[in-house]
């Protein structure tokens, strides 16, 4: 597999216990008084892998669903502190552990570890699809949009490219070409649906993210540059990026808001 910018991931590994520690499941006080709890669930994948989730329902008027997928070394306790604002926002979020992740946060990669390996970043894709398929089975006229963090924000592209109309829109935080032999422009290229780019603060990784929308076929197309990013989905979390977690949310909510209006 294709490294991932190391630095990211030894920030990230060098959390503190009392900031990395997330809950396995949000209270539902977390969500809104009225939203329904939050759900584990089990998906299967076309290879008979199971998946492990978290499904938190939207609070209020629904207005699609969102499929989130971590970063290498991680877990779906990465978005622990942002499904309950895609919940207030009227968002059913999706969160899984893929096969390729490891105990950032201060959890175990459910996924993972039943399988006992880490086969690597491109064998996660029939993880993502099988969450995509639960959610279309689940939803099949409404909106379904697939955010990838790190080597994932990789993989949704070719998930965007072979699904077509099945993804309404895909998120890509910190994309790049992590999957060796796989070029993900090229999987970008063939994608016909909105989509949303954001990276860490440094050049690099805004470079990458760019020449990857740049060859997006569908619209709108934005991306972020953020003055204070960090890699992956960690740059929504206020825990994590202090001073940066409101613009970041700013620029997702603005896309949201065009893509799906509520």
């Amino acid at each position: 597999m294709s490294a991932l910018p190391r630095r990211a991931l030894l920030a990230l590994a060098a959390l503190p216990a009392s900031a990395a520690l997330a809950p396995d499941f949000l209270a539902p006080e977390a969500i809104g008084a009225e939203a329904p709890a939050p759900e584990a669930l089990a998906l299967r994948a076309a290879d008979g892998v199971a998946v492990y989730g978290t499904l938190v329902p939207a609070g209020g008027r629904r207005r699609g669903t969102l499929l989130l997928f971590h970063m290498a070394g991680s877990n779906r306790g990465e978005y622990a502190p942002i499904q309950p604002e895609l919940a207030r926002q009227g968002f059913d979020s999706l969160a899984i552990d893929q096969r390729s992740g490891g105990t950032l946060w201060g959890r175990r990669n459910e996924t993972a570890a039943a399988l006992g390996r880490d086969p690597g970043y491109a064998a996660a894709m029939p993880d993502l699809r099988a969450a995509l398929a639960w959610a279309r089975q689940r939803d099949p006229a409404g909106p379904v949009l697939v955010w990838g963090s790190s080597y994932s924000a990789a993989l949704v592209f070719l998930l965007a490219a072979e699904a077509g109309p099945a993804v309404s829109g895909l998120l890509a935080f910190s994309p790049g070409e992590y999957l060796g032999g796989v070029s993900v422009r090229s999987a970008a290229a063939r994608c016909a649906c909105p989509a949303f780019v954001t990276s860490a603060s440094d050049s690099e990784e805004v470079d990458a993210a760019a020449r990857l929308l740049a060859a997006v076929a569908g619209a709108p197309k934005r991306q972020f540059r953020p003055r204070q990013g960090l890699h992956g989905s960690a740059t929504l979390r206020a825990d994590r990026n202090p001073a940066g977690a409101a613009a970041a949310w700013a620029a997702v909510n603005a896309f949201l808001a065009e893509v799906v209006p509520a």
